[in-house]
């Protein structure tokens, strides 16, 4: 089972830790600040994972903070880590920058909680399906950066097969019968749904049009396998996205998708309505 290296999770994991060392030491952002020769907005910017530090300024703040010396190496090792290239940046511009903060937690991710309300998910998706949806973007995209944009989105699926990612994904009905990319596309890529679902790591469940529209957006519950990173909920929009991760956020998301799952037919049924899907359109 090959896990891929994520610097975004390391950098996150660090600001948290900085965060907590400097509360711990009974210092305001201000004083940390200053004692670094910087500006606590820059500071606030590094505790938030918004952008890095370099290994002499966090050896400064953790003499500071009297960081014991097992720790300290411990904190410089993330910081290290968390300096360096993400695999995803192989792809170049096809992957934008507020996206690359989703790749990289996507990668060490041990489970994803998903609702879907306008296409497969990404991680689901057919290469014909996936260059449909692209294709329709607002922006049309140059053929190049559009099949750069398709083989990332095949390249992150490998975390499905490879790594045994858990997947919990509620997909409403809707989705299932947009024509994305016309029938045929629309047929194999219900097919590709079923066998994805054979999978032991995914579950599927359809949210039927009965239910009417009780969430507008989509949105994916990021959880990992390390108890100190928190979970995130990363909510896509047509040109960017919102990063969650305060504690309430994450307890009113986790109880809005349980409450989709008991809304959404179970797996078994799922299966059946896709399957009866893909024979309207054989």
């Amino acid at each position: 089972m090959t896990k891929r290296f994520s610097p975004t999770v390391r950098r996150r994991r660090l600001a948290s830790e900085m965060r907590r060392y400097r509360e711990a030491a009974g210092l305001t952002l201000e004083q940390a600040a200053r004692h670094l020769d910087s500006s606590h907005s820059r500071l606030s910017r590094i505790e938030t994972s918004q952008v890095g530090i370099r290994p002499p300024d966090l050896r400064v703040l953790l003499e500071l903070y009297e960081v014991p010396p097992d720790a300290r190496e411990v904190m410089i090792t993330l910081c290290r880590e968390s300096r360096q290239r993400g695999w995803w940046h192989g792809y170049g511009n096809a992957v934008p920058e507020w996206f690359q903060f989703y790749v990289g937690l996507e990668s060490e991710a041990a489970g994803l909680a998903i609702y879907e309300s306008q296409f497969i998910h990404g991680l689901l998706q057919t290469e014909q399906y996936a260059r449909a949806v692209l294709h329709a973007a607002v922006n049309p995209l140059p053929p190049n950066e559009l099949e750069r944009k398709v083989q990332l989105r095949m390249d992150r699926q490998t975390l499905l097969t490879e790594n045994g990612l858990r997947m919990r994904v509620v997909l409403d009905e809707a989705v299932l019968r947009r024509p994305i990319g016309g029938p045929a596309t629309l047929r194999n890529q219900l097919q590709h749904l079923l066998e994805v679902t054979d999978l032991p790591n995914v579950s599927l469940q359809v949210l039927p049009l009965a239910a009417g529209a009780s969430v507008l957006n989509s949105f994916t519950i990021i959880d990992f396998p390390d108890p100190a990173d928190q979970a995130v909920i990363f909510v896509e929009s047509l040109t960017g996205a919102l990063y969650l991760e305060k504690p309430e956020e994450i307890r009113d998301y986790t109880l809005k998708f349980d409450y989709l799952r008991a809304e959404a037919r179970d797996p078994a049924q799922s299966t059946q309505t896709i399957a009866e899907l893909v024979r309207e359109l054989t």
